[in-house]
């Protein structure tokens, strides 16, 4: 738990430095800063607020949908800086970017990155893990890309059915032999298979846990020792 004690606000002209992170692969998302206020209305709301010189206050999120969910808060040893760990829906970047730092992403970046997109998908949608059909809402202004995801996350059938057309699809891929089709229906499938994990009240950090368990060398197996009859040893 945060100590607001803890946070100097005099040294930085009544602000402190805020380095954000995604709490699931670790990655840095953003440096931006924090005054007294900002730092408040985030514990209250469970959302990162920011303050910026020339912006003022600002939510983050707040008009483009990219919130932030607070994990954790952290105060550096001399108070003027505090680490955010978030669940980011959407990228940080105003670009577009997953983060603002270029070259930072990784493969298993890019996977929570569309991970944390998906999940923000979930948030407005009716999630649909019941057999029978779910009739899809109106989907008013919303993009094509979300609509798409959200038309997942509400029809049971579809979601599955998709997933079963994709993984069919990388089958045929690899028994051609086509390496681009099969490269481009392997990102598909991650794609269909997050969407289904998350109607399923999963996540990739659920997944990457499995893995890391599975990656743990297990301890050699001891071969087990034939019993020896006490009389048939040789005296020293």
């Amino acid at each position: 738990m945060l100590d607001l004690s803890e946070l100097d606000y005099e040294k930085n002209g009544g602000l402190i430095t805020v380095v954000t992170q995604d709490a699931g692969s670790g990655m840095v998302l953003m440096v931006a800063h924090a005054d007294r206020e900002a730092v408040e209305r985030t514990l209250v709301s469970g959302e990162m607020h920011y303050f910026s010189r020339t912006r003022g206050p600002w939510h983050k999120g707040a008009t483009s949908g990219n919130t932030q969910k607070v994990v954790s808060l952290a105060a550096d040893c001399d108070g003027d800086v505090l680490l955010a760990r978030v669940v980011p829906h959407g990228p940080a970047c105003h670009t577009g970017a997953v983060s603002c730092f270029v070259g930072a992403e990784s493969m298993g970046d890019a996977l929570f990155a569309l991970d944390a997109t998906i999940a923000g998908r979930a948030v407005g949608a009716e999630v649909d893990n019941k057999h029978a059909p779910h009739p899809p809402k109106s989907k008013g202004s919303r993009d094509t890309e979300e609509s798409y995801t959200v038309q997942l996350l509400e029809d049971r059938n579809l979601r599955l059915k998709k997933l079963g057309e994709e993984a069919a699809e990388l089958i045929a891929a690899c028994a051609d032999g086509d390496l681009p089709r099969a490269t481009e229906e392997v990102a598909d499938l991650l794609y269909h298979a997050l969407v289904a994990l998350r109607a399923a009240g999963g996540s990739l950090s659920d997944v990457q846990r499995v893995l890391a368990k599975r990656a743990t060398p297990a301890m050699p197996r001891r071969e087990a020792e034939t019993p020896t009859d006490p009389k048939s040893k040789k005296r020293r």
